[in-house]
C-alpha cells in the first residue's frame, strides 16, 4: 500500500497561498484492499515530527477528498503534514511528507508601495542593495509588482513563474507572491532588482485592444525579505525609499504586440523612488497557480517560403515563446514575429487584427540566451528576421508556458483522427489556461470570457486537475458582482468591458463551481461561491419580475448559441435558437443547481425556495415553449439539446422531443448546427435517449461542420468557428477567428462520460463512486481511457473484437465503487475476471438489453457476446452517403442503380441527406426483392 498525491487546498507544497482553513486531500494505490477503515493526520513544525500541533488521533469517518485541518495557523509558518491509512486487509501504510507554508496572514506590511520618479512610459527596473550579517539559514520574500514584474537577486531570477502578480480583478483585490530565496544569497554584499512591465494592470490591454491603465497608470513594488540566520535572529530587507531605480533593458512592450529589448544599452542614470500611499487592504496571499513553462519543445523545420520569408514551424500551435541562442554582432536586430497558420505558403496573422506578436532583439555581441520577460504569444509559426546565415533548429526551443496544472486524464482509440481530436481540446486548454480560462492567446483579446470557460469547466476538470484554478476564477468572478448587483459581466476579470448578464455567459457563476464540487468532492468551493451562486440566480429573478414575472427571461441582452450555423441570416453571430427560450433554461437550470448546493450546504429554506422557483420556470417554458401535445416549438438542434439536458420537456413526451430530435438531425443530414451553447450538450442528450449511433456520426463526421474536418485541414487546437478555415485552406475571415480557442472542445466530456463511459455520481462527489457506463460503437474498434481522479485512477478500456464479442476492461481505485452498465448483455453469458462472479453485486438485468452491476475496488475484464451486433453491418438502411464513401458498398449501389432503376445517384451529391435506399425506394421504383438482393449483398462487406 502505497500512499500518493499528498495535496492541501489540491495543490502540492503550496508556498504562501490563502489556504483558509486547509483542507488536505491524498490518494492510495499499489494495494489489493478494497476499503479505508481507519485514517489519521499529524501535523507538526518540523519534518522529524517532533514538534507536533495537530494529531487527529486514528479515525473512521475521514475522507481522503478534503480533510478540514482544525488550527490556529501563524504568519509565515511552514507546516508539515503526514497521513496513515488502515484497510479493510489489515495493510497499513503511512505516506511521506507533504508541507504547507503560510505567507503573512494578518501580519503588518513594514514594506512601502514605492514609484520610481521616472517617465511612467518608460519600464524601469528596481534595485537594493545589502549586507548580510552571517549565514542564513532559511529567507523569505513577499512581493507585489505593478503591473508585471521579475525579481532576481545576484542576478538569478528568483522563483520559476512568470507574469506575476496574475490577471485579476485589481480594482478589489491584489496578490502578492512567496518565495524562498535562502539558496540565492551570499556572504557579504547582495543585490535585489526588480523588473517591472506593462501587463493587463497597466499596458495595452481590453476588449477594444487599445485601451491601457486600465488598473492603474504606475509602475508600483512592494517587498519584505525576511532573512532567518542560524542564531534564529531576523532582518527584514523591505521597499522603501532607499531603494532606487533605472531604465530597464526592455524598451517597451505589452501582452498583445509583444517586447522590443536592447542589450546595447548601458543606462546608468539612477532616479529616486518615491514611497506612495496604494493601501494593503487589497493585498491578498496567492491564489493563483504559478504560470510555468511546463514543456520545451523543438521547431519541427524551417520553412523558405515563397515570399523569402524563413519561417520556424513549431509543429503544434502553442502558447508562450521562442527562446534562442545568439552570439550576433553588437547592434544587430533579430526579430522573431508570431503567427498561427501559413496562407500561400507563406507567413499570416492578420486574424491577431491588431496585435503585433513579435519580438525585437538589439545584440550587444556577447554570446546570450534571449527570451521575452513581460509577453506570451500564441502561435505554430515563428518568422525570424535579422539572422545571419541559416538557422540551426538546435539554437531555437519553443517554451510552453500555462498554469502549473496536472494532467489527470487521456482518452486513446484505434482512430488517429479521433485521437488528434483529444490532443487538441488539450491543446487548447494548455494555451487557454494561463491564469485565467481565456477565450484565445493570439489576437488582441485573450480575455477570461465566462461563457467559454462555462462550456469548457466540465472537460477542464476530466483533462487536469482544475481545482485551484476554477477556485482562483470564481472568486475574482464573485468579486466583479459585487457592485452589479448579482450581474456577472461576459468576461472575468472584467477589464474594460460593461456588458454583463447574458445567459450561459453569467450562469458560469453556478455551473462552473457545480462542476468543481463534482470532480473534486470538496465543499468548500460551494461555501465559497455560494452568495455569488444565489445573487447570480436572484439576478434574474429580478430580472424577470421586472418583466411581469412570468418565470420566463425575456429581457437583456444575451449571446444566444453563439457562432451557430442554424440562423436565417447568415451574417448574424448569435445563432437560429430562441433567445428567451435558452435564457429561461438556463434560468430553471441555474436555479435548480443552486437549490442542490443549498441543500448539500444544509440551507434548507434557501433549498426550498429555490427548488420551488425552479420548478416554477419549468412549468412556464413548458406553457411558452411546448404545444399541448408535447411538441417544442422550436425546431434547433440547441433546442432539443436544452430541453432534453436541462429537463425542461414534459416527461410524457420525451419520446416525442428524441424523435423530432433525430428528424431535425436528418434534415441537416446528421451534421452539426450547434454553436457554443447547443454543442456541449448534443452528443450527451443523443446518447442519453438511444441515440448514440448518431452521436458517433457527429463525432466522426469529416466534413464541413464536423470537429474531424479541422483535424483533417491540419488543425492541432481546436477552432473559433466550424470552418475558420476554408477546404482550400485560406482562413475565412479575420474579424473573429481565432485557431485556439477550447470552447468547441467539450466534446471531449462526452467523450470520458460516454464512450468511456467514466461519470461521476452527485451523492457520491469526487469519484467517491462512479457510473461506467461505456456506449461502444462499431466505427471505433478500441477505446483505452484514464482518469486520475480525486479518488485515485480509474481506467475504462473497450474492444469490439473481429467476433463482434465486446471486451471491456476496468480499474476502480482503493476506497472507491463503480456502478457498471454493460449493455445488450445478459447475465448468462457475462464472464467476469474467467468467472469470477463472487466480486460482482448484481443490481439489476434487463433481459437481453442490459446487465447492472455493483464493483468494488480492483481490476475487471469483461467479454461477453452481445444481444445485438456491433459489427459494422451495411444495408439498404444505411445512410446512402456513409455506403457511397465506401467502395464496395458504392460500387454495388451504383452499378444496381443504373443497370435496374436507370439512376446515377452521383448526379445528386449533398441532395441525398441522410436517406437510406429503404426511404427512397418509392421515388425509384425498387422492388422489395431488389432491395432484399441489396441487403444480401451489402451485409457481406467485412468493414
Amino acid at each position: 500500500m502505497k500512499i500518493t498525491r499528498l495535496k492541501t487546498n489540491r495543490v502540492t507544497n503550496p508556498l504562501g497561498f490563502d489556504l483558509g482553513k486547509p483542507r488536505f486531500s491524498y490518494v492510495v494505490n499499489d494495494t489489493q484492499a478494497k476499503k479505508q477503515i481507519g485514517v489519521r493526520y499529524v501535523v507538526s513544525l518540523d519534518n522529524e515530527f517532533i514538534d507536533i500541533v495537530f494529531d487527529s488521533g486514528r479515525r473512521e469517518e475521514a475522507n481522503s477528498l478534503a480533510y478540514e485541518l482544525q488550527l490556529e495557523l501563524k504568519p509565515r509558518t511552514r507546516y508539515f503534514w503526514r497521513v496513515e491509512v488502515w484497510a479493510d486487509n489489515g495493510e497499513h501504510a503511512t505516506s511521506e511528507t507533504a508541507w504547507f507554508e503560510t505567507a503573512k496572514l494578518d501580519e503588518t506590511w513594514k514594506g512601502k508601495w514605492i514609484v520610481p520618479e521616472m517617465n511612467k512610459d518608460v519600464l524601469p527596473v528596481l534595485k537594493k542593495s545589502f549586507l548580510l550579517h552571517g549565514p542564513v539559514s532559511c529567507a523569505r520574500i513577499y512581493v507585489c509588482g505593478l503591473g508585471l514584474y521579475e525579481m532576481y537577486i545576484n542576478g538569478f531570477k528568483v522563483g520559476n513563474e512568470f507574469l506575476t502578480p496574475g490577471f485579476n480583478n485589481y480594482h478589489k483585490w491584489i496578490q502578492y507572491q512567496t518565495y524562498d530565496v535562502t539558496t540565492l544569497l551570499q556572504s557579504g554584499l547582495n543585490e535585489v532588482s526588480v523588473n517591472l512591465g506593462n501587463g493587463l494592470y497597466k499596458g495595452r490591454f481590453g476588449f477594444d485592444g487599445h485601451s491601457s491603465e486600465l488598473y492603474g497608470d504606475v509602475f508600483a513594488l512592494l517587498s519584505e525579505m525576511v532573512i532567518t540566520y542560524y542564531d534564529d535572529t531576523t532582518e527584514i530587507i523591505y521597499s522603501d525609499n532607499s531603494w532606487t531605480a533605472g531604465q530597464s533593458l526592455i524598451v517597451s512592450g505589452n501582452l498583445y504586440d509583444g517586447e522590443i529589448y536592447d542589450s546595447t544599452l548601458n543606462p546608468t542614470k539612477i532616479y529616486p523612488v518615491q514611497e506612495v500611499e496604494m493601501g494593503y487592504e487589497r493585498l491578498k496571499a496567492r491564489l493563483s497557480l504559478p504560470v510555468v513553462m511546463k514543456e520545451k519543445r523543438k521547431p519541427i523545420q524551417v520553412i523558405h517560403t515563397p515570399a523569402g520569408e524563413t519561417v520556424l514551424d513549431m509543429g503544434q500551435n502553442m502558447v508562450g515563446w521562442v527562446e534562442y541562442r545568439t552570439n550576433a554582432p553588437r547592434g544587430k536586430v533579430i526579430t522573431l514575429r508570431y503567427g498561427e497558420v501559413l496562407q500561400g505558403g507563406n507567413f499570416y496573422r492578420d486574424n491577431l487584427r491588431t496585435a503585433k506578436a513579435e519580438h525585437q532583439y538589439t545584440a550587444n555581441g556577447s554570446e546570450a540566451v534571449v527570451r521575452p520577460h513581460f509577453t506570451y504569444y500564441g502561435f505554430r509559426y515563428v518568422k525570424v528576421e535579422g539572422w545571419d546565415g541559416e538557422l540551426n533548429l538546435e539554437d531555437f526551443t519553443g517554451c510552453v508556458l500555462y498554469s502549473d496544472l496536472e494532467d489527470t486524464g487521456h482518452i486513446e482509440t484505434d482512430n488517429p483522427l479521433i485521437n488528434r481530436l483529444f490532443l487538441n481540446a488539450m491543446w487548447g486548454q494548455k494555451g487557454n489556461f494561463l491564469d485565467v480560462p481565456t477565450d484565445c492567446p493570439q489576437r488582441d483579446e485573450r480575455m477570461g470570457w465566462t461563457g467559454d470557460a462555462q462550456v469548457f469547466s466540465g472537460t477542464a476538470c476530466f483533462n487536469m486537475e482544475s481545482y485551484a484554478f476554477f477556485n482562483k476564477y470564481c472568486f475574482d468572478l464573485a468579486s466583479e458582482q459585487d457592485e452589479r448587483k448579482g450581474e456577472v459581466p461576459v468576461v472575468v476579470p472584467a477589464v474594460n468591458v460593461r456588458l454583463g448578464g447574458s445567459s450561459a455567459w453569467g450562469d458560469a457563476a453556478v455551473i462552473i463551481p457545480w462542476n468543481v464540487y463534482l470532480h473534486y468532492g470538496d465543499t468548500n468551493i460551494l461555501q465559497q461561491q455560494f452568495e455569488s451562486m444565489k445573487s447570480w440566480v436572484d439576478y434574474i429573478i429580478q430580472k424577470d419580475k421586472d418583466s411581469g414575472g412570468q418565470r420566463l427571461w425575456t429581457v437583456g441582452f444575451h449571446f444566444g448559441d453563439w457562432l451557430s450555423l442554424d440562423s436565417s441570416n447568415p451574417d448574424t453571430p448569435f445563432g437560429g435558437t430562441d433567445k428567451d427560450f435558452i435564457a429561461s433554461a438556463y434560468y430553471c437550470y441555474s436555479t435548480r443547481i443552486v437549490a442542490k448546493t443549498a441543500k448539500i450546504l444544509s440551507k434548507e429554506v434557501e433549498a426550498a425556495y429555490y427548488e420551488r422557483i425552479s420548478n416554477e420556470v419549468r412549468a412556464a417554458i413548458q406553457d411558452e415553449f411546448f404545444t399541448k401535445t408535447g411538441r417544442l416549438a422550436i425546431d434547433t438542434q440547441t433546442a432539443y439539446a436544452l430541453a432534453l439536458f436541462m429537463d425542461l420537456a414534459p416527461a410524457d413526451h420525451l419520446e416525442k422531443i428524441v424523435e423530432a430530435l433525430r428528424k431535425r438531425l436528418k434534415a441537416d443530414r446528421n451534421h452539426l448546427k450547434t454553436g457554443f451553447v447547443g454543442t456541449p450538450y448534443l452528443n450527451h442528450v443523443l446518447s442519453a435517449h438511444g441515440c448514440n449511433d448518431l452521436a458517433y456520426t457527429l463525432l466522426l463526421n469529416e466534413d464541413y461542420p464536423s470537429w474531424l474536418y479541422a483535424v483533417n485541414l491540419g488543425a492541432t487546437t481546436i477552432w473559433e468557428r466550424w470552418n475558420s478555415i476554408l477546404p482550400d485552406g485560406t482562413i475565412s475571415g479575420t474579424g473573429m477567428n481565432s485557431l485556439n480557442h477550447y470552447a468547441y472542445g467539450a466534446i471531449v466530456e462526452w467523450m470520458y462520460r460516454c464512450v468511456a463511459g467514466i461519470n461521476p455520481i452527485e451523492e457520491a462527489p469526487g469519484f467517491q463512486r462512479v457510473r461506467l457506463e461505456p456506449k461502444p460503437d462499431a466505427r471505433l474498434k478500441r477505446v483505452n481511457a484514464t482518469l486520475k481522479s480525486a479518488s485515485g485512477t480509474y481506467r475504462s478500456d473497450w474492444e469490439i473484437n473481429e467476433e463482434g464479442n465486446l471486451i471491456f476492461y476496468f480499474e476502480i481505485p482503493f476506497n472507491a465503487s463503480a456502478e457498471v452498465y454493460l449493455p445488450h448483455a445478459s447475465l448468462s453469458n457475462v464472464n467476469i475476471n474467467d468467472n469470477l462472479w463472487e466480486q460482482a453485486n448484481m443490481l439489476g438485468e434487463q433481459q437481453g438489453e442490459a446487465v447492472w452491476l455493483n464493483l468494488q475496488s480492483g481490476s475487471y475484464t469483461i467479454y461477453y457476446v452481445p444481444s445485438r451486433s456491433y459489427l459494422n453491418e451495411f444495408s439498404t438502411k444505411t445512410p446512402l452517403v456513409e455506403l457511397l464513401q465506401h467502395e464496395t458498398a458504392a460500387s454495388i449501389i451504383r452499378n444496381t442503380m443504373i443497370e435496374q432503376a436507370g439512376v446515377n445517384l452521383d448526379d445528386f451529391g449533398d441532395s441525398l441527406g441522410v436517406s437510406s435506399l429503404h426511404d427512397l425506394a418509392a421515388i425509384y421504383s425498387l422492388s422489395p426483392e431488389m432491395l432484399d438482393e441489396l441487403d444480401q449483398r451489402l451485409r457481406s462487406i467485412k468493414c
